[in-house]
């Protein structure tokens, strides 16, 4: 059989490499801002520039406001504004309500203090730092009813859980903030219920808020007197120390070993002073039993170290 000529045949390629394929070059289009000379802020550092330029007004520079009777009716609709500097001055209104008109505030404070706990939450730092000086005033202003008003307890439980938060977060200005607001809640209302409320937060999951908690208990502590003590009970006292003393932030163990101090300063307390060696083994004797009666060993044994240590 006769072969077929192969001289119309296309001819091969002389190498077996591909055609390279040409890179592709994507140009970044940037919009232009309104003066092209102006090399456009970053979105967050535009938020800063305007959280930077609020007026944090302190509460003895506030003034009374001129028609507050007026005023209290739009209060609450100009407080849920979707316009964040709005809010920031309404919540300015909260304070001057707080310091000067308080018995106009006083019907909607429980709404007032929920929408505290829901501005605490935004991510705006300005925004959040002027809720809680809204909150200090409150605090300074209402005080006692805070804790006793069934129909405002719960709104407080909320926003005091959500102060100890911001006060164990990184912003330092917020944080220093929410520190001080707490530090005006245990100078302006009575320990002992205040004492009731925070006791709830020991076991928290959230060991920073813990941590809060204990220093603010310790303050909370501090402030009562033997009978207070007593009222609220040595034991449950020394107990809460106990949990305290085993945490894992070192502010937390620190505040435990002040309560401790406290709960044993209210034990020994009021005893006859007779000769002072003996005397001085008996109470450490009785602190010894009282200490091994209402903890385990391991604690018991920490808390009568703790006393032995502050006496050297």
């Amino acid at each position: 059989m006769a072969l077929r000529s192969l001289d119309n045949a296309l001819p091969l390629p002389t190498t077996s490499e591909r055609p390279k394929k040409q890179a592709k070059v994507t140009i970044p289009t940037q919009k232009q801002s309104a003066d092209e000379n102006t090399v456009p802020l970053p979105e967050t550092e535009t938020a800063a520039a305007t959280d930077a330029s609020i007026d944090y007004i302190s509460s003895e520079n506030l003034n009374s406001l001129t028609d507050p009777d007026i005023k209290i009716q739009t209060l609450i609709d100009e407080l849920e504004s979707k316009d964040w500097l709005k809010v920031c001055d309404s919540l300015n209104d909260v304070r001057r309500f707080a310091l000067f008109h308080s018995n106009l505030l006083l019907p909607i404070l429980g709404r007032i203090m929920l929408i505290l706990v829901k501005t605490l939450k935004n991510p705006r730092s300005a925004l959040c730092k002027t809720s809680i000086m809204t909150s200090s005033d409150i605090f300074t202003s209402f005080n006692q009813v805070l804790l006793n008003d069934p129909t405002i307890s719960d709104s407080f439980d909320a926003l005091l859980l959500q102060l100890l938060l911001k006060a164990s977060q990184d912003k330092k200005f917020v944080c220093e903030e929410a520190d001080k607001t707490l530090n005006i809640a245990v100078k302006s209302m009575s320990p002992l219920p205040l004492l009731h409320k925070l006791r709830t937060y020991v076991t928290h999951s959230n060991m920073r808020i813990r941590a809060k908690v204990a220093v603010t208990i310790s303050n909370c502590i501090s402030k009562m007197g033997v009978e207070e003590m007593k009222e609220f009970g040595l034991q449950p006292m020394i107990k809460l120390a106990a949990v305290l003393l085993n945490d894992r932030l070192p502010a937390a163990r620190e505040a435990a070993r002040s309560i401790v101090m406290s709960v044993y300063g209210s034990f020994t307390a009021g005893k006859e002073e007779k000769d002072e060696e003996e005397e001085e083994e008996k109470e450490e004797s009785s602190w010894q039993v009282f200490c091994q009666s209402n903890l385990t060993a391991i604690d018991a044994q920490s808390m009568i170290k703790i006393v032995s240590l502050s006496k050297q």
